[in-house]
């Protein structure tokens, strides 16, 4: 076996279409060009079920680390943060943390989230939310399932259930975000809103409510009742699913 040659480039020049008598003389970087455009091609005709989360997350990489095998890299992410979705959430400081990681990467992964959320919210904006409902909830996951902060947003809609505007209007610890009825009313009224849905999440991932999301939603209901603007749900938000208060039969 030729020196410059590990073990386990033999699976790989096997994969690639090599036997192993070409395989002790396969140049590394020769299989690592082979391996990106074969995954490339996969892609590109089969779409995303034609690669696992471990080659995506390698298609997403490949541009912020050209030279090297980055399939370790990839398994290691997703073994630290647990899913495909956790690692595009995932803060910036914890990404450093894991070896090989840097500037590039992490920019990559945020872009991609971005251009998700994106996406999600051009469904919704300038549309009666009430009948894209199913759209508004994708919208609310891509920006909230998978923080690690609490979140209280507030979409405020016009008269016709049209999105004026979707603002964070508290950011919490783990557990547990501050929320004060006369903000949203303020808030409510600057927009000149007619209606709101409430939206928070929750990172344990269970979106079961609290009696504590309970009391103040229905404080947010008097506050806003007062000022003749309707709270059409409260969303809670986890990775695990969500809840809506009104389906609930709890407003």
């Amino acid at each position: 076996m030729a020196p410059n040659v590990r073990k386990t480039e033999f699976s790989d020049a096997a994969m690639l279409g090599f036997n192993l008598s070409q395989a002790s003389v396969a140049d590394p970087k020769r299989l690592q060009n082979r391996h990106r455009s074969n995954l490339r091609d996969r892609f590109i005709k089969g779409g995303v079920e034609a690669v696992n989360d471990i080659e995506l997350l390698e298609l997403i990489l490949f541009r912020a680390i050209p030279n090297r095998d980055i399939r370790l890299l990839c398994q290691l992410l997703l073994k630290q943060f647990g899913s495909f979705n956790n690692v595009l959430a995932a803060a910036p400081s914890d990404l450093r943390k894991i070896k090989g990681i840097g500037i590039a990467v992490i920019n990559e992964l945020k872009i991609i989230r971005a251009a998700a959320h994106k996406m999600a919210q051009l469904d919704v904006i300038e549309r009666d939310v009430i009948s894209s409902w199913d759209q508004l909830i994708v919208y609310c996951r891509s920006s909230m399932a998978h923080l690690k902060q609490e979140q209280f947003r507030a979409l405020f809609l016009d008269s016709k259930n049209v999105l004026i505007t979707d603002e964070c209007l508290q950011t919490g610890i783990v557990n547990h975000v501050p929320v004060y009825p006369r903000q949203v009313a303020k808030r409510a009224l600057e927009c000149d809103a007619t209606a709101v849905i409430l939206v928070h999440n929750h990172p344990s991932g269970d979106p079961e409510p609290s009696q504590s999301d309970i009391d103040v939603t229905h404080e947010i209901i008097d506050a806003l009742g007062a000022l003749k603007i309707a709270v059409h749900d409260h969303l809670i938000i986890g990775a695990a699913g969500d809840i809506s208060f009104k389906a609930r039969g709890l407003i």
